[in-house]
């Protein structure tokens, strides 16, 4: 705790590697982006709907709107729009999506204090490093195997920390902002039955961002807490040990390790897709095959797709586009690529064509490529009409950390999600801002970019 409590408390005034600042950008960027374009999805607008319900001091503004409200709703509001589609990163060793809620969280505190550019980066990369570590102390997998859910326990976490460190918490305070995390701690892997992604979005990025925001406000208005909620009689690791279930005891000492040296966000994938995760490494391939082979849409007679087990069972003919393997791929298959519009168009999943070349395409969930989770594979075997067969394996994600997506790709990607809420103008000068933003003396000078 005194190790955890000293790094968070002076880690807005410590330099950042170079190349993790550059990484910071870019996943900063990338949750802005999702923002803008999650504004205008059915999450997205219940968030700002109900926000607007609560009024508050105008401290922070809700992305792609022209409200403003407390740091706390702001961030709820802003984590929920965040992912309130499937464009945001994704952390594959501690199975969270850190950038909904921990941006979110920090962006809404930067703008509360009125702290500089370096400073958000600095805490955003602060947020990412207690996040991928709280989710690994209490063994990821497993831990979400029996029913909880790391993708609220970690960013809640990774949240009070980016938190604290722009409220300018001493380390005896951070203490104390880690003791209202912990009691915030909760989620349940129930979120896959969430039909309309409302509750996933509240999962996933709204509930962390407010907890994180909660906790460090409290704590700067004077609230007392736990000095170690880590250790001592019925502690944290006590009351979420599932050694009984999972064979595996927590291990406290992973949110310490390496802090300073191994930066987790360089560990952490932005989507080339605006799709569920496992669909990732088959559209991949698909392209590829595209690409290669001159492929068409009338031209294939069969298309199987090999992903893991738990991804197939994730995206198996659901009933939302962006997160049905089969209907991303047809729309691959006909357009040749996949846009925005294309994986939030429901209407196209009645289209005749669509459907006809749905019935073509089979979905697998391969035992072996579940071994090697949670770095996600995907297997496209495609035959054509005239007895041809073409494969392709796709091993390391476009954007991944093991294939990472260029700083003009990631620009790209952003500057069109960010148009669709935003507009073009609007859009092309934050993406630029964003790049620069180390050179920001206050956030808020951001807030017109933000605004629709």
């Amino acid at each position: 705790m005194l190790e955890l409590a000293g790094y968070i408390a002076s880690a807005r005034r410590r330099a950042l590697p170079a190349r993790v600042t550059a990484k910071t950008k870019h996943h900063v960027l990338d949750t802005l982006a999702a923002m803008a374009s999650g504004a205008k999805l059915l999450p997205g607008r219940m968030a700002v709907s109900y926000v607007k319900t609560l009024g508050g001091t105008r401290e922070a503004t809700v992305v792609g709107t022209k409200f403003m409200t407390s740091a706390v709703n702001a961030a709820f509001a802003n984590g929920m729009l965040a992912h309130a589609d499937e464009t945001d990163d994704s952390h594959a060793p501690s199975l969270t999506h850190p950038g909904c809620g921990i941006v979110s969280a920090a962006l809404a505190m930067a703008e509360r204090g009125g702290r500089d550019g370096a400073s958000l980066l600095r805490a955003v990369a602060l947020g990412y490093d207690i996040s991928a570590r709280l989710s690994l102390s209490l063994g990821a997998a497993e831990f979400r195997r029996v029913g909880h859910l790391t993708h609220c326990f970690g960013p809640t976490f990774g949240a009070a920390a980016a938190s604290a460190a722009l409220a300018g918490l001493d380390a005896n305070e951070v203490r104390h902002v880690l003791s209202y995390a912990a009691q915030q701690a909760s989620g349940l892997s129930t979120y896959m039955r969430d039909q309309d992604h409302v509750e996933k979005a509240f999962d996933f990025g709204g509930m962390p961002a407010r907890n994180g925001v909660t906790a460090a406000t409290m704590v700067a208005a004077g609230c007392t807490a736990v000095e170690d909620v880590f250790s001592g009689e019925r502690n944290f690791f006590v009351a979420f040990d599932e050694s009984g279930r999972i064979g595996k005891a927590p291990e406290p000492e992973i949110l310490a390790r390496d802090l300073g040296k191994s930066y987790e966000i360089m560990n952490t994938n932005i989507k080339r897709w605006p799709v569920g995760s496992p669909i990732q490494a088959p559209l991949d391939s698909l392209l590829e095959l595209i690409r290669g082979a001159s492929i068409k849409a009338e031209d294939v007679d069969k298309l199987v797709i090999r992903v893991s087990m738990a991804g197939a069972n994730t995206v198996d003919n659901r009933d939302m586009p962006d997160i049905c393997m089969q209907h991303m791929c047809a729309v691959m298959l006909i357009d040749g690529t996949i846009t925005f519009e294309a994986a939030h168009d429901e209407q196209r999943m009645k289209d005749p064509e669509v459907l006809a070349l749905r019935d073509r395409i089979e979905l697998l969930g391969d035992e072996e490529l579940q071994k090697l989770l949670p770095v996600r594979h995907g297997i496209v075997e495609v035959t054509l009409k005239n007895g041809q067969r073409l494969r392709h394996h796709t091993s390391a994600v476009r954007g991944t950390a093991e294939n990472p997506m260029t700083r003009a790709e990631v620009d790209d990607k952003c500057y069109h999600l960010m148009a669709l809420g935003l507009g073009m103008k609007r859009a092309r000068a934050l993406c630029d801002a964003v790049w620069n933003i180390e050179h920001c003396e206050d956030v808020r000078k951001l807030r017109p970019l933000l605004r629709a």
